[in-house]
């Protein structure tokens, strides 16, 4: 598990790519305030929206999740794990007044980025 990726994973070049070319600017893994060890993907710090772009297997995607045959009680506890760490995560930073975006990395890139761009612009225009 170590060797596992944990920042700079290909869906999330490739949302900041379209992001970027976009014209906007971002922060990237910037920690949880108040939450050590966690970090958010994509960060839009004065409108405080958080961008989290989750693997299908690590965070539990409904669609693709997998079980894995070996030592399946292990990873059906660290599986459970990772996703309540998420919802926990997702509604701290709501308490905060962020607007936590989460997708999965088999979404549609183009369809990710515009949807962030979207709440951006949308929250923008509000202010």
């Amino acid at each position: 598990m170590s060797r596992q990726g944990s920042r700079d994973t290909a869906a999330e070049i490739a949302v900041r790519k379209l992001l970027h070319a976009a014209g906007l600017r971002y922060r990237v893994n910037v920690p949880v305030p108040g939450m050590p060890r966690r970090t958010i993907d994509i960060v839009f710090g004065r409108a405080k929206i958080a961008v989290f772009l989750d693997g299908c297997f690590w965070h539990g995607c409904p669609q693709h999740a997998t079980q894995p045959k070996s030592n399946a009680e292990w990873w059906r506890t660290k599986l459970d794990k990772n996703m309540a760490r998420d919802r926990e995560t997702t509604e701290h930073l709501e308490a905060q007044g962020w607007t936590v975006l989460r997708f999965w990395e088999h979404e549609a890139t183009p369809e990710v980025a515009a949807h962030v761009m979207d709440v951006l612009f949308q929250k923008r225009s509000q202010v």
